[in-house]
């Protein structure tokens, strides 16, 4: 989902064979989040910005004359607006740098912000910038909802009681609470999770057409290699990676995958069993694999499993990157 053109490319072979296409997010909040509105496109309950009837129903559950039509903004928008001085406060949940769009612009714009609100259960480089800090609880000790990639809805209550346990929606409704008093928006309207449950079941999910699939641009099927030496970077991460939650164990993080550059039989004999792939943003070396059913033209390498990503060390899935041979150590 982060190449250009590849959803629009699998949507135009669903079309070409009768298939249907469905969405399995890797992230288990990540369906729910959509249904919860949190795409600057989207209400709750899944209902479209631009859809004046969509808009009518939240108003009308809301209590308020009317919603703006205009769409919010999306996590490079506000990257973006920050860097312009729009906006002058930030708040970030659980956000890796290093896992954005552009690492570099957003350390950038965390730093250009005003003020920096951080929720986070572990010390960040975020939280480190931040200036307020909310160590909200972790999954087990909150209550909640997923919705699988089917649409279906599993909610959940606390495994462990904690007092001092501060959910996100406490910490966020305490927020929109002191912005209200100095005139800025609104409160939440709710402040546990069964007031938002019964407000999402009151407003009920949208049942009007749901947003279709654009069609921008996408990569030529032919050519994927737009010059010699050059190849598209697929990426994404393995189930035991990088990632700061894995932080402490490190008997867990030993069982990880080593990390390896996977290429067609072409390149590994051209370049040897140890490449280095250098994109716009820098250059990684890894130890190079033989995968029989990679399309030419294509390197893949794991998101989160070398320094500090593919994405602030190499390049943005989708471009392209040259490989070269390498000698010594990898990694």
């Amino acid at each position: 989902a982060t190449v250009p053109g590849a959803l629009t490319a699998a949507a135009e072979v669903a079309a070409s064979t009768g298939a249907r296409l469905a969405w399995v997010p890797r992230r288990a909040g990540d369906r729910g989040a959509i249904e919860a509105g949190c795409l600057p496109t989207l209400l709750p309950g899944g209902r479209p910005v631009a859809d004046a009837a969509a808009r009518v129903d939240v108003a009308t559950a809301w209590g308020v004359d009317a919603l703006p039509e205009t769409e919010g903004r999306d996590a490079d928008g506000i990257v973006a607006a920050l860097a312009a001085g729009e906006l002058g406060g930030l708040v970030v949940a659980g956000v890796d740098p290093d896992d954005t769009a552009d690492p570099a612009a957003t350390r950038a714009a965390v730093a250009a912000a005003g003020f920096v609100v951080a929720f986070d259960i572990r010390r960040t480089e975020v939280t480190d910038a931040a200036d307020v800090v909310f160590p909200v609880a972790p999954t087990s000790e909150k209550s909640g909802t997923f919705v699988n990639w089917e649409g279906r809805v599993r909610s959940w209550e606390a495994a462990l009681h904690q007092p001092s346990s501060l959910p996100d929606l406490r910490a966020l409704s305490g927020i929109a609470e002191e912005l209200a008093r100095l005139g800025q928006g609104a409160p939440l309207g709710f402040r546990t999770v069964d007031e938002v449950r019964a407000e999402m079941g009151q407003l009920g999910p949208w049942d009007g057409e749901r947003a279709g699939l654009d069609t921008p641009s996408h990569v030529p099927r032919e050519g994927n290699s737009t010059s010699e030496g050059a190849y598209r970077l697929s990426t994404w991460k393995q189930l035991l990676d990088n990632g700061s939650m894995q932080d402490g164990d490190k008997y867990l993080k030993a069982t990880a995958r080593t990390p390896v550059a996977l290429v067609t039989r072409e390149v590994y004999d051209a370049h040897g069993p140890t490449v280095t792939l250098t994109g716009d943003r820098g250059s990684i070396t890894l130890p190079a694999e033989i995968a029989d059913d990679l399309v030419d033209g294509v390197v893949w390498v794991p998101a989160s499993s070398v320094g500090n990503g593919v994405l602030a060390d190499l390049a943005s899935p989708g471009t392209t990157v040259t490989i070269s041979g390498a000698e010594g150590t990898h990694g």
